[in-house]
This record gives structure tokens, C-alpha cells and sequence, in this order.
């Protein structure tokens, strides 16, 4: 139900919202998937270049996820976002322009991705902290996980569809319609209207930034989501960087054979946000988390089995329910910050767990590849899945299994 409103849900601003939010993830997506793509097709890029240009496209989550939850706590939420997707689709735009001239470069593909990036980061950390605005509390629950169906959608579908694109119809093409799609995207956030609110009181930016990193080390509940999102993150990031050369050496997987198990991932993905807003009903919100955050643990387990019995469809199985569990996670963990955290920090909070994803990654990255590299490609499985494991017991071992219901927003919940 939405705020001061007996309409459902689906009749009111929330589904613009929705909708934008899909479009926005789909043009995301397939400019993900497009540029590397380009960058090696038609310009020849080799590892450093692509490199180059991942780090280009990620790099914003770190050094501009705090900025931007500043700005979404000082000024309108509403705007915020549409400046953010305009960006996005100018951005989009500029690379249609140099592919339909020519002009095509890896310098230009970095500097606009890292431009589409910035736009990204703003509507990810605006939109969480405007869901409660325009839902009301007992609705944000059902909200959240349409947002992360639509995500999840986008990511899996997206780099297909790009692919598509750039072998059938040439590069253009996949920013033509990833361009419309932020286009279509940024006329529905136009028309909607959100309830005007009283900014926070501008302070220092070091005095806001440790307002909000306070409110969360100090939560007994938030404390805990942080810590094991910083856990799944290094343990995801460090698998992901040795799983090709592990695929091929330990588990003998030819191309195709690589290609189905990563694909298990997103389609464990798509599924676990099916269902997610089903369990977040049917569960307490203490077991949905709990159990989102065991599924990874079983995923790693299933992976580390690999080891033992190496095979592409026991991989693949892993991949699957390492999907599957992010959804309900994630609609759960969001779902409570919104509930826990005061209107004027929504923004930062928000940010501050952007920020701690996008920062674990590099790292966890870095360390699969130099375990994989110094030791051996089986030890920076074992690493990874000791990651996972350490974040089910953050989780296992904090106030969170017992919440049955959502706490009240003056902070912790009500005692059992």
C-alpha cells in the first residue's frame, strides 16, 4: 500500500518508478556487455585495455557512492535520479555518435563508461533511500523485491542481448538501444511525484560522512549486513578471478562448458528474485536473511566439491544456488535499512554499503588471483569458500536470525 493512499501498490508512482528502474538496469547491462565486447571486436583491445575499461566502468561505485549519498540526504532524492539516468543516457548517446562516425577508441569508451558509471552510483544509492517516500512501510518489503527482479532480469538477459546485437546488426546498434531504453527510462521518472522533504542541515562533509558511518558500526543489526556483504563480496570477487583458468586446468571445460556454468549464475539469479518476495512474505525476516545468506555458503561447499569430483555440472549447480541467494538477501537486508535508519541518513547508509561491496571487490579480486598465482588455482577455491562460509557465521552468530518481525525505526528491534 502506498503512503496516504487505499490504491495498491501497482496503480501509484512506485510503478514508474519500477519500470524506469528495469529500463535503467537494461541499459546498464548491455553497455556492460557491449563495450568489451567493441573494445576487443573492432579495436583489437587486449587484456590491459579491457582491463582498463572495467576498472573505468567500476571505479565510480568507489570514489563516488559516499558523494552521492551526501547529495541525496542534502537535496531532492526525485532529482537526483533524473540527473543521474540523464547522465547515463548522455553518455549512451555519445557512444552512438563516435560508433555511427568512426570514431570509436578505447580512451573514449573509458572516459564515457566511467560517465555512465557516475550515473549509475546516483540512482543506486537515490533510489533505495526514495523507496520509503513513496511506498508505505508494510509495502517496502513487496517493493524492494520488484526493484531486484528487475536487476536481476537485466543482468541476466542483458549481456545476451548485447552480444546479439554486435554480431548481428554491428556496434551501433547495442548503444542505439541501450541509449533508448535510458531515454524511456528518464521520461517515466519525470512524471512522477514525490512528497517533498526538509534536507539535512548542510555540515561538514567529513562531520556527514562519520554521522552515517557511526549509525551503522553502532547498529546491532546493521553492523553485522555490513561486515558479512564486505565477506560475500571478497569471497565472489576472488572466485570470479580464478574460476576461467580453474574451469579449464582443474575441471577440463572448454569454451562452451564455461559459458553454461557462468550463465547457471544468472539464471540462479532470475529465480532467486521470483521467488524472493514470496520467502520475504512467508518468512521472518531474521530466517529470509539467514537463509539467503546459507544458500552462498551451500553454493561454495557444492564448488569446493569440485576439487574432489571435478565436474562442469556440479560447477554449474554451484553457480546456480550462489545465484539464488543474493535476491532474498538483498530484498531482506535493504528492506530492514529502510526501516532502521532515520529519513535524513537514508542516503548515506545507503551509500556506505555501496561503497563497502564496491571496495571488497577489488580487493577480493586481487587476492583470488595472487592465492591462484603464489599457491595454487585449488587454494583460491578453498579461500573463496572460507569467505563465503565466514559470512554465513557474521550472519549465523548476530541478532538477525532471531528478528520474526521488522524492528521499529528508532533503531534495534523489539526484544523477541
Amino acid at each position: 500500500m502506498l503512503r496516504g493512499s487505499s490504491l495498491p501498490l501497482a496503480l501509484r508512482p512506485f510503478t514508474r518508478l519500477a519500470w524506469a528502474n528495469l529500463l535503467a538496469q537494461s541499459a546498464e547491462q548491455i553497455s556492460l556487455a557491449a563495450v568489451p565486447m567493441i573494445a576487443v571486436l573492432a579495436l583489437g583491445a587486449g587484456p590491459a585495455q579491457t582491463g582498463l575499461l572495467a576498472a573505468a566502468q567500476t571505479l565510480p561505485f568507489l570514489l563516488l557512492s559516499m558523494p552521492a549519498g551526501i547529495l541525496a540526504d542534502r537535496y531532492s532524492r526525485m532529482r537526483l535520479i533524473i540527473a543521474a539516468e540523464a547522465l547515463r543516457a548522455a553518455a549512451l548517446f555519445a557512444l552512438v555518435v563516435l560508433a555511427l562516425l568512426g570514431h570509436l577508441s578505447i580512451g573514449a569508451l573509458a572516459v564515457i563508461g566511467f560517465l555512465g558509471a557516475c550515473g549509475t552510483v546516483a540512482f543506486s544509492v537515490a533510489g533505495p533511500a526514495l523507496l520509503p517516500a513513496i511506498v508505505a512501510p508494510e509495502a517496502l518489503g513487496t517493493a524492494n523485491g520488484r526493484m531486484e527482479l528487475a536487476r536481476s532480469g537485466a543482468f541476466a538477459a542483458g549481456p545476451a542481448l548485447a552480444g546479439a546485437l554486435v554480431a548481428w546488426a554491428g556496434a551501433p546498434w547495442a548503444f542505439v538501444l541501450a541509449t533508448a531504453l535510458s531515454v524511456l527510462a528518464l521520461l517515466l521518472l519525470r512524471h512522477i511525484h514525490a512528497p517533498a522533504r526538509t534536507p539535512a542541515a548542510r555540515r561538514h562533509v567529513l562531520r556527514e560522512l562519520q554521522e552515517g558511518a557511526a549509525f551503522v558500526a553502532k547498529h546491532s543489526l546493521l553492523r553485522p549486513i555490513a561486515l558479512a556483504t564486505i565477506a560475500w563480496n571478497l569471497a565472489w570477487f576472488a572466485l570470479q578471478a580464478v574460476y576461467v583458468p580453474y574451469g579449464v586446468g582443474v575441471l577440463g571445460l572448454g569454451t562452451q562448458g564455461l559459458g553454461s556454468t557462468l550463465a547457471a549464475f544468472g539464471i540462479g539469479l532470475l529465480a532467486g528474485a521470483v521467488l524472493a518476495p514470496r520467502m520475504f512474505r512467508l518468512l521472518p525476516i531474521g530466517v529470509a536473511m539467514l537463509l539467503g545468506s546459507l544458500l552462498s555458503m551451500l553454493a561454495a561447499l557444492l564448488m569446493l566439491a569440485t576439487l574432489w569430483l571435478p565436474s562442469g555440472a556440479l560447477a554449474g549447480t554451484a553457480f546456480f544456488v550462489l545465484g539464488a541467494g543474493p535476491p532474498l538477501w538483498t530484498v531482506a537486508q535493504i528492506t530492514l535499512r529502510q526501516h532502521v535508519t532515520p529519513e535524513g541518513l537514508l542516503g548515506r547508509v545507503s551509500a556506505l554499503f555501496m561503497t563497502a561491496g564496491a571496495g571488497a571487490r577489488p580487493i577480493g579480486a586481487a587476492l583470488g588471483g595472487l592465492v591462484g598465482e603464489g599457491a595454487s588455482l585449488k587454494a583460491a577455491i578453498v579461500m573463496s569458500a572460507l569467505g563465503f562460509v565466514l559470512q554465513f557465521v557474521m550472519v549465523l552468530a548476530s541478532p538477525l536470525p532471531a528478528l520474526e518481525r521488522m524492528p521499529t525505526p528508532s533503531g534495534d528491534a523489539d526484544p523477541p
